[in-house]
């Protein structure tokens, strides 16, 4: 039997270049003086420029890898889907190595870029996995990194404690996904998403019920990583015990991997069983978005961590709108899932900027209180109106149209599969949401009591460039959001 793959190294050049830089971090930091750390943080953003690079020959058509002989099913694509979230993974990837420069110095240099690198690398492949083994190995290898990185800064106590709740919980999922998986496998037969699709559903009779707990559970693995009700309780705690750029990054970067790894499953490995996962997603996302608005409205703006702990809960909640595209996909296909990915992005784009302003802050206010923002625009106005920008595109506000029209494409897939009642909690949740966006967003320009009226400080560099790019990538598409609504209009897997 010829078990030679066939492996195409312009199409798998993106995972592999971060992982590649990876090792070249690990390597140099042996070699580097201490007073030298700071060029792998260079490097690392190096390593995600030429991978973010290496998508634009792949931009044409799809490419495939590791297939088997004889025309067998591939395990890597990089069809429209995959190229739009690793573009997404990079890019989300690169702005967190901007906003961790200078690196705090209880922070180890070489361990956390390489870690960085690492976790990027697994959640770049992901979206390209065509396989369960590749598709669980790609979850691992971003989740495996990320505990660490959780728990990594030195002398904290947090932070351990910290990163040992999202280690259980996570362990947990996978666990129970990896029991789907075989249960998935001794009913099909095959590991192929293209084979278990067209397997699954005429399967014997006898496994029917072997199939659909296979299906079920092989969900959970998934909405644990999207932060989904009740697998998010790890979150506010994470959160607040990571360094804020590793806080920054699990919001986007793993929650990205973690939906995209969900709309694989459901959409292309198990598109027969929507009557199964449909429901189940649509009421995951119901109770996702009110219990993390919910959440974010109890938030104390005086709480030392305030302000981590708002972007925690606000993440959860943001995290039920990307699932309801995926739970119309049930009744209307995967045409929905262009709604979830363009509203990823949007959301990808202002998420890391008001992580890129909470970097700044924190320097000056260690605590990190919501009250420190009072009075933001007298010291610092171009942080300041870009934080309020930015929350204006979370709260689906203008002039952050693209967070509107974002809001609106997600709401339009639930109305046209027929999930009203998902819709109507939609718009009452977003009404919440705009309590305690707008709330941070008058901070901003309240006057401070007992500070100095023009007491400026300046942003770093690396923020500052983290701050620019997000800022930029949200003025454009507000003006131009056809740049990514144009996925809501057709399929994308």
């Amino acid at each position: 039997m010829n078990l030679v793959q066939s492996v195409d190294w312009v199409t798998i050049a993106p995972p592999t270049l971060v992982a590649v830089t990876a090792v070249a971090v690990l390597v140099a930091d042996l070699f580097l003086p201490a007073a030298r750390k700071g060029w792998l943080g260079a490097l690392t953003v190096g390593g995600l420029v030429l991978a973010s690079l290496a998508l634009l020959p792949l931009r044409a058509g799809e490419r495939t890898s590791f297939c088997a002989p004889d025309g067998g099913p591939c395990a890597y694509a990089a069809d429209t889907f995959a190229l739009w979230i690793q573009l997404l993974v990079l890019a989300g990837a690169l702005l967190t190595a901007l906003l961790a420069q200078p690196l705090e110095e209880d922070l180890p240099a070489g361990e956390f870029w390489f870690l960085l690198l690492a976790s990027a690398s697994g959640a770049a492949l992901l979206p390209a996995a065509r396989d369960m083994a590749t598709l669980i190995i790609a979850l691992e290898l971003t989740t495996l990194p990320a505990y660490a990185l959780v728990g990594l800064r030195r002398g904290s106590r947090r932070g351990p404690e910290s990163a040992l709740k999202f280690f259980l919980t996570s362990v947990t999922a996978t666990a129970i996904a990896l029991l789907g998986v075989s249960f998935v496998y001794a009913a099909a037969g095959s590991l192929h998403f293209e084979t278990i699709a067209a397997a699954l559903p005429s399967a014997d009779p006898r496994l029917a019920t072997l199939a659909k707990t296979g299906v079920a559970l092989t969900l959970v693995g998934f909405a644990f990583k999207t932060a989904a009700v009740p697998f998010h309780f790890w979150v506010p705690d994470t959160y607040t015990g990571a360094p804020l750029p590793v806080a920054a990054y699990l919001s986007v970067v793993s929650k990205t991997a973690g939906l995209a790894g969900l709309i694989l499953v459901t959409t292309v490995a198990f598109p027969g069983f929507g009557d199964l996962w449909g429901p189940v997603l649509a009421v995951l996302a119901a109770l996702t978005m009110t219990a993390g608005n919910v959440a974010a409205l109890r938030t104390d703006p005086a709480a030392p961590g305030g302000t981590i702990r708002l972007l925690a809960w606000s993440s959860v909640g943001q995290a039920g709108y990307l699932l309801v595209p995926l739970a119309a996909a049930a009744y209307v296909g995967p045409s929905a899932v262009g709604a979830s990915v363009a509203y990823a992005l949007m959301y990808a784009a202002v998420n890391l900027g008001a992580f890129a302003v909470a970097a700044h802050v924190k320097r000056r206010a260690p605590e990190h209180r919501l009250d420190d923002y009072r009075g933001l625009y007298r010291r610092h106005p171009g942080a300041a109106l870009a934080l309020g920008f930015f929350l204006l595109c979370l709260a689906g506000l203008p002039p952050g149209v693209i967070g509107l029209f974002a809001k609106v494409a997600v709401f339009s897939t639930a109305v046209d599969a027929g999930l009203g009642v998902l819709a109507v909690i939609m718009a009452l949740n977003v009404v919440i949401a705009l309590y305690y966006y707008l709330r941070w967003t008058a901070l901003l320009f309240e006057k401070a009591p007992a500070e100095p009226d023009a007491e400026r400080t300046a942003v770093a560099l690396p923020v500052r460039s983290a701050l620019t790019l997000a800022a930029a990538a949200g003025a454009v598409l507000s003006v131009l959001p056809q740049l990514i609504l144009t996925l809501t209009s057709g399929e994308l897997l």
